[in-house]
């Protein structure tokens, strides 16, 4: 099992202070809990693409390519990359090239984005998602995988004995994860081509989740690649850590109020008993990762997001420390193979 955390950029006003970051110290602040969660035993660090405020992540391959410059041992991931309003050729040597700079600590996760208007800022359109997710995806693998590439698609001008350059580190292509939230087209996509599964389901409730792994190891089974337990998933989560559940609980409860992210509805104890949201003790924290397991069968990389609602750096830097400290070495040890711990 793989752990690591992931960032979706945002910029949300700190509740007890009213301010904001700046553009420029939140990138900052990302590249500071990316070195820091590697310092504390974190394996993956993840950062996502959004093109509209209050994000800054527009641009998650340059990103992590200044992060592989200041870390050793991270893999570098998205959380996620557009394929639909990437042009993957782009994508395609962009990732490429990360996976140079960083020594082959790259892979990448793909969705098809959650922002409606985002596909008219490409010049696309929403109602094409899916088709362009299912083109887009086929040309990056036939351009990772061949050295000419001739293409004449429904969605981007043709191409004639093309060559994206790098190519793959060692002629190895970056490991692909498929991000579903509630999409079973996304898992269909991941299955189909033998791909990972990343159930970001921090939204959600468990049954959800499990009717969508589910059906993602169904498929990647009829696809022929093999027993569904063999099938690479992933899954999200959100946690808030204290030494004490009381101390965590109060401490979060006015970001939790007040962050967008979780629209301002149910409850923060409506929304820890019915989503993976944990606020409490590291094993609280422990143990609800490990029940996770109950719902979405074994899998491979847990990432946290613990760097969003306003929090402060410093407040997220602490979270890792206990995180590293408290918890991961419980959940390397319980979740290992029998006769591997």
């Amino acid at each position: 099992m793989e752990f690591g955390v992931y960032s979706i950029g945002d910029r949300t006003p700190d509740p007890l202070t009213g301010q904001a970051p700046s553009e420029h110290e939140r990138l900052t602040s990302m590249v500071a809990i990316a070195r820091h969660a590697e310092e504390a035993g974190f394996e993956v660090f993840a950062a996502g693409e959004h093109h509209q405020p209050p994000y800054v992540s527009s641009a998650p391959a340059m990103l992590l390519a200044h992060i592989a410059a200041v870390t050793e041992t991270l893999t570098l991931s998205t959380a996620t990359t557009l394929i639909t309003t990437n042009d993957p050729v782009r994508v395609a040597e962009e990732y490429a090239l990360l996976q140079h700079l960083s020594g082959g600590r790259a892979d990448l996760m793909l969705g098809k984005g959650n922002v409606g208007r985002a596909f008219g800022w490409f010049g696309r359109d929403s109602a094409d998602g899916t088709a362009l997710a299912a083109e887009n995806y086929a040309l990056l693998r036939r351009l990772w995988r061949e050295e000419s590439v001739d293409f004449d698609g429904k969605f981007r001008t043709p191409l004639a004995s093309f060559t994206s350059v790098p190519r793959p580190l060692n002629g190895r292509p970056p490991l692909v994860w498929h991000a579903a939230v509630t999409s079973k087209e996304a898992a269909e996509l991941a299955a189909e081509h033998g791909d990972a599964l990343f159930a970001n389901h921090i939204f959600w409730p468990p049954e959800h989740t499990r009717r969508m792994v589910a059906h993602y190891r169904e498929r990647y089974t009829a696809a022929g690649h093999g027993p569904a337990e063999q099938a690479t998933v992933g899954l999200g989560g959100q946690v808030f850590v204290r030494p004490r559940s009381q101390d965590a609980i109060r401490e979060f409860r006015p970001y939790f109020d007040r962050a967008p992210l979780y629209g301002r509805g149910p409850s923060l104890e409506e929304y820890c008993s019915s989503t993976p949201l944990t606020v409490g003790s590291p094993q609280q924290v422990i143990d609800r990762v490990l029940g996770f397991g109950e719902y979405a069968g074994p899998y491979q990389r847990q990432l946290f997001l613990i760097d969003h609602a306003g929090l402060p750096l410093g407040t997220v830097l602490d979270q890792l420390d206990l995180l590293g400290t408290e918890v991961l070495p419980v959940l390397r040890r319980e979740s290992a193979p029998i006769g591997t711990a």
